[in-house]
């Protein structure tokens, strides 16, 4: 029966044309990520820097913890309709959201897909993947490598540690509570020595899920990291 309903907006649920396509008024509920953002970490800039060159320019946290990432690119920012759309794919089982997903990612990752050898998720831990199903990071993964013409490995990196979700912890707990959660597969780790790996997730919150994967791969012989993401948190006071 569901070859035969019609396509919805995922935001107000309105009839559209196909899969992954938005109304008028679902498309005006959701926040992009616009130049200028920072070079680094691409947290957008709420100030005028329009005499600083925007290219160089370094958020506050980056010039003080510089993360161990070259890059991190975003295409949507998560709040409001946009935190919705993440967690109807995440916990939702909408999965035909991959087809608004995918050409975010790509549009958001454009400037890294040149240098990119081997796109690469965050995984889950064993029992938070029986628990929901399938992982969302490696979904993404797929269909953008796909679309690069790239190399994916979904098995690179496994989650040892069952933590404690991030969202329940404060900024500073976040870290510590990822730090030893992840390792390598030492099945993969010749297939990643010395290439530049993309990194694949479904939102950049503090960043420390993303900084402890990178760390990990990193220290098992790749030549550099970069993170893509699909949406990311403001701090406090951004935006």
């Amino acid at each position: 029966m569901a070859l035969f309903l019609p396509s919805r907006c995922p935001v107000t649920g309105e009839v559209v044309e196909a899969a992954g396509i938005f109304s008028a008024q679902g498309w005006a509920r959701l926040s992009f990520i616009q130049k200028p953002h920072c070079r680094q970490c691409g947290l957008p800039f709420t100030y005028n820097i329009n005499e600083v060159a925007v290219e160089d320019t370094l958020c506050t946290e980056c010039l003080t913890d510089e993360p161990p990432f070259a890059k991190a690119r975003a295409r949507l920012i998560y709040r409001e309709a946009g935190r919705e759309l993440v967690l109807k794919f995440k916990h939702g089982d909408r999965l035909d959201l991959i087809h608004a997903f995918t050409p975010w990612l790509k549009e958001a990752g454009e400037e890294m897909r040149e240098e990119t050898d081997l796109l690469i998720p965050v995984p889950l831990h064993f029992w938070r993947l029986l628990n929901r199903r399938f992982n969302q990071s490696a979904i993404l993964a797929q269909h953008l490598a796909k679309l690069w013409g790239k190399p994916v490995l979904c098995n690179a990196l496994q989650r040892i540690k069952n933590t404690v979700p991030q969202a329940s912890l404060p900024r500073k707990e976040r870290l510590k509570n990822v730090r030893t959660a992840f390792r390598l597969n030492p099945q993969t780790q010749k297939q990643i020595e010395g290439k530049t790996i993309l990194l694949v997730d479904d939102v950049y919150t503090t960043g420390s899920t993303l900084r402890a994967c990178t760390e990990t791969m990193l220290k098992a012989g790749a030549a550099k990291v970069n993170v893509l993401t699909i949406a990311r948190v403001l701090r406090d006071g951004d935006l």
